[in-house]
Order: C-alpha cells, then sequence, then structure tokens
C-alpha cells in the first residue's frame, strides 16, 4: 500500500480544527507518541541555556617543577598555612576555592599556572 501524500494534505487543509484535534489524539493513542514532546523539549533546551554558571571551582590538578612556588601561590590565594597548603599541593587534584566569581576563578588560575602549577576551573 503506497501512501498518497498529496492526497493526506489536500484533506487536512479541508478539514476543521476539531477533525484535526481529534486526528492528533488517534495517532497520540495508536502509536503512543506525544505530539507536546518535542515543545517540552525545546523549552527546557532554552532555560538551561539562559542560566549561565556563577559559582566556580579553582581546582589545583598539578603542582608542575617548582613546587615551593606553587606552596606560597596556594597560601596567598587561600590564606592557609604552610603545613596546610602543602597538604593541598600534594594531594593534588584538589579544590583550592569553591563558589568564586568568573573574575575571581580566573585570576586565581592565572596566579597559578604563572608559578607553574597546573589549575582547571569547573
Amino acid at each position: 500500500m503506497a501512501l498518497n501524500i498529496e492526497g493526506i494534505i489536500a484533506d487536512l487543509k479541508v478539514s476543521t480544527i476539531l477533525e484535526l484535534n481529534d486526528l492528533v489524539k488517534a495517532i497520540e493513542e495508536e502509536f503512543g507518541v506525544s505530539a507536546a514532546a518535542p515543545v517540552a523539549a525545546a523549552g527546557a533546551g532554552e532555560a538551561s541555556a539562559a542560566a549561565e554558571q556563577t559559582e566556580f571551582t579553582v581546582e589545583l590538578t598539578g603542582a608542575g617543577d617548582s613546587k615551593v612556588k606553587v606552596i606560597k601561590a596556594v597560601r596567598e590565594a587561600t590564606g592557609l598555612g604552610l603545613k596546610e597548603a602543602k597538604a593541598l599541593v600534594d594531594g593534588a587534584p584538589s579544590a583550592l576555592k569553591e563558589g568564586v566569581s568568573k573574575e575571581e576563578a580566573e585570576a586565581l588560575k592565572a596566579s597559578l599556572e604563572e608559578v607553574g602549577a597546573s589549575v582547571t576551573v569547573k
């Protein structure tokens, strides 16, 4: 059985809104689909794109070759003592600061990378 697309389109053009509504409901029931699903998915995607991330986590992933300079930079940035900063650098990967602004995260990343550390911003 061949599908007559032109005939279907012609029938749809002369149908009333109520007839088209009944057709949609019958198709949904017969095939177990929903005509509203693609619209809802598109709306959810737009909403998540509009919500921009405002808080970031700066994570030290590696100390590099100059571990002492990285420890000093971590102490400056976090206010930790020598022992705590050394433990944080030795335990990399570890979070240095959480919930900071994008500007602060980028500045911290730049200062740590300047002394040889590997840093990621999440």
